[in-house]
Order: C-alpha cells, then structure tokens, then sequence
C-alpha cells in the first residue's frame, strides 16, 4: 500500500450542533479512495465545562497495520538504519493491530483542555489517497515538494478566480 501526503486539520465549533454529517462526508471520501482518516478526536466542552471525546479511524485492520509500521519507523523507533527501521516498523505494526492510535486521549492535546464550554475541537489526522498517483508522477519526472499551503479564497479575487462576495463568505465559513 503506498501512503498519500498527511495532514492534520485542528478544527474548532462554537455551539456545536453534530448531525453526523461530517463523519459522513469522511466516509463518503473513504469509499471513493480519496481520503482516510488515519485517526481524529473530537472534543465536546458541555456549558458545565464536562469533556465528552470520540474517536475515528476509517482504516481496515491490514491499513491500521500498514500505518502502523510506517508511524514505527517514522518516529524513530529505531535509529539503527535499515535494521533499525524494520525493527520500529515491526513495533508499530503489532502496536498497531488493534487500530493506529494517535489521538487517543483528551489529555493529549493541550489546546482540548483550553476550549471554552459549549464548544468542540477536532482533529483529524488523514491521509490524502488520492495524490499517490500524482506524487509518484512527480516524482518519476524528478520533481519534489518545495512548499504547500491553502490559499485564501480573498487572494483569490485578485486574479478573478471567485468574486469578493464568494470569497467573504468562503472566508467567514473558514475562519469562524
């Protein structure tokens, strides 16, 4: 399995209103091979300033397991070259065969214990599936990464891609 670019979203919800539709649309881009969630906590802050978490993962037991052992050799679990990253690798895939764990606790995350009540934080860890592909392209053509970065829907007015009106309210809905 080759693993796409990942990302980590950091969201934040004033008055919280979860209908299940954003769990939703990550499923919908999970089947479509798009995206995958690697791992996400969502953090609820009650008005009495009671935390309630949830975790998600759309990933297969064998993806849990391959992720695993890519996050093993990643963070250094061994720093032995190649053998040492087969060894981190084997750590983090037996770590990972009851599902890939980053976000496992509320604790973890310092910005969760700061929400204020009647508010909710998530973060998503997810894989972008569908730049495999693309990023393999690049790659063969001798091409690298130099920088990435979202670009404002207001930037986007100036070169006429989207209108002023357009771009304030994508704006509003990003920055909320």
């Amino acid at each position: 399995m080759s693993i796409g670019p990942v990302q980590l979203l950091v969201l934040g919800f004033r008055h919280p209103n979860f209908h299940g539709e954003i769990i939703a649309e990550l499923e919908r881009l999970r089947a479509s091979d798009t995206v995958r969630v690697i791992d996400a906590l969502a953090v609820y802050k009650d008005a009495d300033g009671e935390l309630e978490a949830e975790h998600l993962s759309n990933l297969t037991e064998a993806e849990a397991i391959e992720f695993g052992s890519k996050v093993g050799a990643l963070i250094g679990l061994g720093f032995d070259g190649e053998a040492g990253a087969a060894a981190g690798a084997q750590i983090g895939a037996a770590a990972a065969e009851d599902g890939v764990s980053v976000l496992d606790e509320p604790g973890t995350w310092d910005v969760l214990a700061d929400i204020p009540p009647d508010t909710a934080a998530a973060l998503i860890l997810i894989e972008h599936h569908w730049a495999v592909p693309l990023r393999d392209a690049i790659a063969r053509a001798g091409g690298f990464r130099l920088a990435d970065g979202f670009i404002s829907p207001l930037d986007l007015v100036g070169i006429g891609l989207i209108s002023a009106e357009e771009a304030k309210e994508l704006h509003d809905l990003e920055t909320a």
